[in-house]
């Protein structure tokens, strides 16, 4: 056993020693109501955390009755994001986040912990495109020398990349497979030094003149100073033509997805809420996203539930923090969204698919897994469904997988792309 994974495991038995675990079903913590434990104070806060072991071969995740699934790309560098393009080539987003100073102890912890899980490593800095070609997918290196990348859209013959710092594109032609053209400036995003959260999520709109990217929190709870969160914990909307940005909603800690529901043709997120106060606080969520609409970060959550550790308080936002649309439950860290509208797996056709990579701040641990929520008239009802699983063990020691990326392929497939697997998987009707 590793060194790392030693420290991470003992960490794991010193910190579970200050909590008693999650009282609460995950299942009372999810949906439009969720149930809200006091916080509570930690010297240390719970935490517990699974070592990180690769696939077998054969090995692969498991799925819901009349499914199978497939393995369509490997070794690859902590795959994140995967897109469809209109040929059917998939283009898939390799990246880490970029080098974070470790000044304080849990700094330090949280890098020893990525490392003995699956997160940690070199990420590629690069997009491969994945072709099918007479039914075997071939890889092609597509952009590389990118900074982190996360967000991709294409729009038209142009091809927007969200990296860690700021937004660039690229002219696309169909059928190419590699991209040789210097990244075209577009805008800044918030960055470095810090980054906290890195990743940048990305959406276009339907008509395809604004984009919208995701940017997370630069701390958990303001602990690197309310002036390191200037135009973060918020998604931003940029004119696709010019580049100018505006903020369009704020008070999101780290809207890691972003996609448009096809029904009410509104946009939505799903958000990795805040750790430290709880096994049972708070829950992630999915919600639509309000123009100029405030969702509580630092100072509430869940509308007006305040957080004392946000200094000063300031109660003016947190009348107006607008409650979430659906609790998705406590620390299952959300990371790809998907409206299917495929006729492939036609059980879930109007539904949301939701990939949860699962997080260390809990225990017993939450998430690992790939869900569907049912719409109605725009609207989640009824419990997440698991779709995907068996990336954690069922003993919750050994991870082998973190799913985050989600897109439907030409044929109505399911792409996910798992993180700490370096594969990318095709979940289809059976």
């Amino acid at each position: 056993m590793k060194k790392q994974t030693l420290i991470a495991l003992a960490l794991t038995a010193l910190l579970a020693g200050c909590d008693s675990g999650a009282q609460l079903d995950p299942q009372k913590q999810t949906g439009p109501n969720p149930e809200l434990p006091e916080a509570k104070n930690f010297f240390m806060p719970p935490m517990q955390v699974p070592e990180g072991v690769p696939w077998k071969q054969g090995e692969m995740p498991k799925v819901a009755q009349g499914l199978k699934i497939e393995k369509i790309a490997e070794n690859l560098k902590h795959p994140r994001q995967v897109l469809t393009l209109p040929n059917g080539d998939v283009l898939v987003a390799e990246s880490n986040g970029p080098a974070k100073p470790t000044t304080r102890p849990k700094q330090l912890i949280m890098g020893i912990v990525q490392k003995a899980s699956g997160k940690g490593g070199e990420g590629g800095n690069r997009i491969t495109l994945l072709r099918n070609v007479n039914g075997k997918w071939e890889q092609h290196t597509f952009i590389e020398n990118l900074f982190s990348p996360f967000g991709m859209q294409l729009i038209g013959n142009t091809l927007y990349v969200a990296n860690a710092d700021s937004l660039v594109k690229f002219p696309y032609q169909e059928g190419q497979t590699e991209i040789r053209t210097p990244p075209q400036w577009v805008t800044d995003l918030p960055g470095g030094p810090i980054n906290h959260h890195w990743t940048k999520s990305l959406v276009a709109s339907p008509d395809g003149s604004k984009l919208y990217v995701g940017i997370g929190s630069n701390s958990n709870i303001t602990e690197n100073g309310i002036g390191a969160e200037y135009h973060r914990a918020a998604v931003l909307e940029v004119d696709a033509a010019t580049g100018a940005t505006r903020l369009y909603a704020t008070g999101l800690r780290n809207p890691t997805g972003l996609q448009f529901e096809p029904q009410s043709n509104r946009l939505w997120a799903i958000v990795n809420e805040r750790d430290e106060i709880g096994s049972d606080l708070v829950p992630d969520y999915m919600t639509s996203v309000q123009e100029n609409g405030f969702y509580g970060w630092p100072y509430s959550y869940y509308g007006q539930h305040v957080d004392t550790r946000a200094q000063p308080q300031r109660p003016d936002l947190v009348e107006k923090a607008i409650k979430p649309d659906y609790a998705l439950s406590s620390h299952v860290a959300p990371l790809g969204l998907l409206f299917y509208q495929a006729e492939n797996m036609p059980q879930y056709r109007g539904g949301a698919f939701i990939s949860e990579h699962g997080s260390w701040n809990r225990t017993p641990l939450n998430g690992y897994q790939v869900v569907w929520v049912k719409f109605e008239n725009g609207k989640p009802v009824g419990l997440p469904q698991p779709v995907v699983t068996g990336f954690l063990t069922d003993d919750q020691k050994q991870v082998r997988g973190l799913p985050v990326g989600l897109a439907a392929d030409r044929q109505g497939a399911l792409l996910i792309a798992d993180d700490a697997g370096n594969t990318v998987w095709r979940v289809s009707a059976q």
